[in-house]
């Protein structure tokens, strides 16, 4: 058994569907999350930019003792990943393979849909992967800038006549190539669901990235011997690089608990 906790990272609040994975799929893990708040969103930036930041985040991280790190951003899952891995001698699992893994076992046709942020659907990651998994597959991707934003500003419930809107124009190119499962290439677009699954209809199956990213965890976890205590209780931490206000407040209702004082801002400048 390890007690050690586990490390996430995301641009800002959409890797809390990640931790709320996490906290469902292995309760007795300890995990320390930091939303990168001031530098929301990544799906804009250049390369170069995201893996300066991911490094940062990291390092952050770092400076606790974990034994493993989820990006829950897949953005930097997209972009990142390797040099990630190439430079740190710990299991560092992103969203892409998990979650492209998911979306061949469920799609019946093989007609997989793709959302993302700019930056991973530059990136080619998702696309590249399914492929080189399943060669016959069909795959349509389209760029989200502004699901990150609206989601991050409360924009995500059903019945929001601005995110519907814009929602329905993201995905109608996609629906009409006959697709039959929808990737969510964001930790942000689960929060989404009730929205996206209105307008593709109950044909698509929804695939998170968070989730698919938990169970891949876990199974590195089992395999390196490195589960903690299944008898105690899990605990988390957050830390943000912006203010905490706004942070608290949404995050509560995303992972369904208070989370009053509990969020600490750290310089992440000196990292």
């Amino acid at each position: 058994m390890d007690p050690r906790p586990i490390g996430v990272f995301d641009s800002g609040l959409g890797g809390l569907t990640a931790v709320r994975a996490l906290r469902r799929i292995l309760p007795e893990e300890n995990l320390i999350y930091f939303g990168d708040t001031a530098r929301v969103p990544y799906g804009s930036r250049s390369r170069e930019t995201l893996l300066r930041y991911s490094r940062q985040d990291v390092r952050f991280l770092r400076s606790f003792d974990i034994k493993a790190i989820v990006i829950a951003c897949g953005t930097v899952s997209t972009t990142s990943l390797a040099s990630l891995c190439a430079e740190n001698d710990l299991p560092i699992i992103g969203v892409v393979a998990p979650t492209c893994q998911r979306a061949l076992a469920v799609s019946r046709e093989g007609r997989i849909g793709l959302i993302a942020t700019p930056a991973s659907v530059r990136s080619g990651a998702y696309e590249a992967c399914l492929k080189a998994q399943e060669p016959s597959c069909a795959v349509f991707s389209a760029a989200c800038p502004l699901f990150v934003p609206l989601v991050e500003n409360g924009r995500y419930r059903r019945g929001d006549i601005v995110i519907e809107t814009v929602a329905r124009e993201y995905l109608q190119p996609l629906i009409d190539q006959g697709i039959d499962t929808l990737i969510l290439g964001c930790t942000h677009y689960p929060l989404l669901t009730d929205v996206l699954s209105d307008i593709c209809g109950p044909d698509v199956t929804l695939v998170s990235a968070g989730e698919e990213s938990a169970f891949a965890l876990k199974r590195t976890l089992r395999a390196m011997d490195a589960r903690a205590d299944p008898s105690q209780s899990g605990s988390a931490e957050f830390f943000v690089s912006d203010r905490t206000e706004g942070f608290e407040a949404l995050a509560s209702v995303f992972l369904e608990e208070d989370l009053h004082h509990v969020v600490r801002q750290i310089d992440i400048d000196r990292y």
